[in-house]
């Protein structure tokens, strides 16, 4: 964090509670702050990812605290989702992992800017199925299967090992889409989160790739927008944060392409 201008540091702050907001409230939230650590910090691709996956352990566990006390995690299939999406992370976030410490680093920036756009492209599809949904409220909703679930929990985990992103930011999404509820869908990937977090985190922390004094600058701010993102998943609607975020992941990604 030595030399970073304090406008840069403030920028990093702002960004970590912005990002909070949306793991709670949208889930795909935690990437703003990957996004951030590689556009203003000298961060390699591995430090970047480190020191952005460490926050959400913190993240992860506030926000799955806070969706047992709103009864999202008591809820039978939502427990087993989250339990499911926990179990492959064990797996899948190690490789992310092992992936990001031998590919170039040349090409870490590119694998975020298509992320990114995938992330975009799905929180629009998420849109458009919860808009179809609204017209037909007496259609009932349909858990995925377990493999489904563990296909989706395995695959998310390696991509978030990669680039240093919770589980949210993927798996909200395509539970949605799937059609699970999209408080359910926040819950269970919460859940996730917090073991891709811990499991990615020591695999980082063995290779001496974690920042601490920018994983805190991030990772505070977070958490307070994790409180924050829950109030407003529960009780404002979303959709004006859902289109702010499609716009600036989009906006984001040339550059994230064209600087690594």
């Amino acid at each position: 964090m030595t030399g970073l201008d304090p406008a840069v540091l403030i920028a990093l702050a702002a960004i970590g509670l912005v990002g909070g907001i949306g793991i709670t409230a949208i889930g795909p939230g935690g990437v703003l702050a990957t996004i951030a650590l590689f556009a203003l910090t000298d961060l390699t691709a591995p430090e970047v990812a480190g020191t952005a996956i460490v926050t959400h352990i913190g993240t992860g566990m506030l926000a799955t605290a806070a969706y047992v006390r709103s009864g999202q995690l008591r809820e039978r299939h939502t427990r087993r989702d989250g339990l499911v999406l926990a179990a492959t992370a064990v797996a899948g976030a190690p490789l992310g992992v092992v992936l990001n410490l031998v590919i170039p680093g040349r090409l870490f920036g590119l694998l975020l800017a298509v992320l990114v756009l995938a992330v975009a492209a799905l929180v629009w599809l998420r849109e458009r199925h919860d808009g179809n949904s609204d017209r037909s409220t007496h259609e009932p909703r349909r858990h995925p299967r377990r493999w489904v679930v563990a296909t989706i929990g395995t695959t998310v985990a390696a991509a978030s090992g990669i680039v240093g992103v919770g589980g949210p930011m993927l798996t909200v999404p395509l539970l949605v889409v799937l059609g699970v509820p999209v408080l359910s869908a926040l819950a269970a990937a919460q859940a996730q989160s917090i073991v891709i977090a811990t499991v990615g985190s020591l695999g980082y922390l063995a290779t001496g790739a974690i920042d601490w004094h920018l994983a805190a600058l991030v990772g505070i701010p977070e958490l307070l927008g994790v409180l924050l993102g829950w109030t407003i998943a529960r009780r404002i609607p979303t959709r004006p944060l859902k289109y702010a975020l499609v716009t600036t992941l989009v906006a984001s990604a040339p550059y994230l392409a064209l600087t690594g």
